[in-house]
């Protein structure tokens, strides 16, 4: 078979099919509809197989990403998988709400002169393929007695849970709200993560042995040290995520009609306030939103707020749409959906109808200045330029803190932000008790999250003492290795030897 170029590979990105704007957002069904098996066909013939693939070390988890793709292009579909799962048990998943452009994508060698390879749509396929043809990989398991616990089931929890229930671990996770999935399940909109496909990739993760105890508020029904001291647990997890949110103490803050994007999506996603009254959960939206932030968690609360009524959305946000933080494809989406953008918008108060409800907003136009400790050109505010526009609701998208109930309830050293504080291998200052995720790092990405929770799973097992096949020993040794009969010596074990006479 001739070698790929650049040249000779299919020149355009395949395109992902989506409803239209005009449809979608009548409804929570997934925006974007998924690859054809044409589509994914041809889409792998773009990846030039690179001897040394940047993509690899690019990905938090290092899927092999060239190795899943020849699979799908051999038309071995059921390979393609295990060679995904193998690294990252939320497939289906990551291939939807991961930033791959930030990542897999940003370094691919083909978009140094074309598009990159979409090695999300791609993986979106293989890991919904799985999903229809229910595959999953139980590897045999044999128990090796150590019982771990893992506080949290967002992509961190469950990517530590999967890889110690592998090394043969009796893992339970606590999740405190009523369904499994952390973020994943609250966080993000149906028509971006439809609930089918979480519901089914945490189904693998009980396939492999894994118990999941709802409903369990850690640090309330029992703590971190009640875990390791009294409960038996040889080695904790925690990966609660980061579910506090910032507000901006302003004026009007404390009205009515003002929330947080948390609340408001964890109210709309995971406790169905789109089908009040029949379920209890009511909302009380306004017709007019005003969106503070421009994350993707901001995009997700503009586009659920017009799914839930409003006639008008508004994206208030402080400098330009260079420096949004969101994915642009959330942020196209959002545009196409009727959502309008303020740019260069910094919000001064929030204003009362005389009645202690939302009124309005007052901002102040801004321009950007220097760059401040973040990269980005620092807003600078215009003097002379407030206005003030109408809304009835006021949402908070400017990220979160860290949740406070672990450092309030055990003796775990927390940093200056009040995240909890680890060293490189994931391990805090509780001996046996590991974090990762948005509770170390503050908000990121599910991936990023998923990365560290296989970290610290790898740091658990050399804890426990537990041997991990995945690691080369021999490179972890600075001196020479010496082996009898091919084993290196620390690894032998003993057995008794019975004498002739005690044979007879």
């Amino acid at each position: 078979m001739a070698k790929k170029t650049i040249r000779t590979i299919p020149q355009d990105r395949t395109p992902m099919p989506v409803q239209t704007p005009a449809t979608r957002v009548t409804n929570f069904d997934e925006v974007a509809i998924g690859y054809s098996l044409e589509d994914a066909l041809v889409e792998s013939e773009r990846c030039l197989m690179c001897p040394k693939p940047a993509c690899v070390p690019a990905c938090p988890v290092h899927i092999d990403i060239p190795g899943f793709i020849q699979k799908i292009i051999d038309k071995d579909y059921r390979g393609a998988y295990d060679v995904l799962s193998d690294a990252n048990p939320l497939a289906a998943i990551c291939g939807r709400v991961c930033p791959q452009e930030n990542q897999c994508e940003g370094v691919c060698t083909v978009g140094q002169s074309l598009e990159p390879v979409v090695i999300g749509r791609l993986e979106r396929w293989v890991g919904d393929q799985a999903i229809d043809k229910g595959w999953s990989n139980v590897p045999y398991i044999k128990p090796n007695g150590y019982r771990v616990g893992v506080v949290g089931s967002g992509p961190a929890g469950i990517a530590c849970a999967a890889d110690m229930a592998k090394a043969g671990c009796d893992v339970t996770i606590f999740e405190a709200f009523h369904k499994p999935g952390g973020v994943l399940r609250y966080g993000i909109p149906e028509f971006r993560l439809p609930d089918t496909v979480i519901a089914a990739e945490i189904d693998k993760l009980v396939k492999l042995g894994v118990k999941i105890e709802c409903n369990t508020l850690v640090g309330r029904l029992f703590t971190i040290d009640q875990m390791i001291n009294e409960l038996g647990f040889d080695a904790v997890f925690i990966g609660t995520g980061a579910g506090t949110p910032r507000f901006m103490n302003i004026q009007g803050e404390f009205l009515n009609g003002v929330l947080s994007a948390n609340e408001l999506l964890t109210r709309c996603n995971l406790m169905q306030a789109g089908d009040f009254p029949n379920h209890d959960t009511p909302l009380g939206l306004g017709k007019r939103v005003a969106i503070i932030g421009s994350g993707n968690t901001a995009m997700d609360a503009m586009r659920i707020s017009l799914r839930m009524g409003a006639e008008n959305v508004y994206c208030i946000y402080r400098r330009t749409i260079e420096e949004s933080p969101a994915r642009n494809e959330e942020i196209e989406h959002a545009e196409e959906e009727g959502v309008e953008f303020h740019w260069l918008s910094n919000p001064l108060e929030i204003l009362d109808d005389g009645k202690g409800n939302v009124a309005g907003m007052r901002c102040i136009r801004m321009e950007l200045g220097e760059p401040d400790e973040s990269g980005r050109r620092r807003p600078v505010p215009v003097e002379g330029s407030e206005f003030e526009f109408e809304a009835d609701t006021v949402v908070y998208a400017i990220g979160t803190s860290a949740n406070p109930i672990m450092g309030r309830t055990s003796n775990i050293k927390l940093n200056m932000r009040g995240f909890i504080e680890t060293d490189e291998s994931m391990a805090t200052s509780f001996a046996g008790v590991y974090a990762g995720g948005d509770i170390v790092t503050g908000g990121a990405t599910v991936i990023l999250a998923m990365g560290a929770g296989r970290q610290a799973a790898a740091s658990m097992k050399q804890y426990l003492g537990i041997r991990d096949t995945e690691v080369v020993y021999q490179n972890e040794r600075s001196a020479p290795v010496n082996t009898l009969f091919g084993i290196v010596r620390e690894e032998h074990n003993f057995t008794r030897v019975t004498t002739r006479q005690e044979a007879e």
